[in-house]
């Protein structure tokens, strides 16, 4: 089967929607992007894998003012995995408070259920310069 239109509009903005929730501190509404049991590896930020909608939004409190205050998502790429599986790959940019921006990508599974279209993995990796590869995080 190939992914219609529609579908690719519907996906595109599931997507865009988590920038608007989470800047708009509106977490109680995760459930609108993530399945039950939506796995987010968040490794690369510092929380590990988290597992289910609450523990995505508990993370996003825990990070307070550390957290981007805007997030911003372009270069959405979407692989049919079948009719009901799609893979997406994304650029998000997040600006913070104090003006700095940071690059991560974005690997999604998102699945079609009764709700529509929801992620059900989501890898959230931070890119950095080549120069910066080498050096241990902080």
């Amino acid at each position: 089967m190939t992914l219609g239109v529609e579908d690719r509009m519907a996906i595109t903005e599931l997507i865009g929607l988590h920038g608007h929730l989470v800047d708009d501190g509106e977490l109680d509404r995760l459930e609108e992007l993530f399945t039950p049991d939506v796995v987010y590896d968040a490794t690369d930020l510092g929380h590990g894998a988290l597992h289910g909608p609450a523990a995505v939004r508990d993370a996003a409190r825990a990070m307070g003012e550390h957290g981007a205050v805007g997030h911003h998502v372009t270069n959405i790429i979407l692989t049919e995995v079948s009719g009901d599986q799609v893979r997406a790959r994304s650029k998000g940019i997040g600006t913070r408070a104090d003006g700095t921006c940071g690059s991560v990508t974005y690997e999604d599974l998102i699945v079609r259920g009764a709700k529509g279209w929801r992620i059900s993995r989501r890898k959230v990796a931070v890119r950095r310069r080549p120069s910066d590869r080498d050096q241990p995080s902080a």
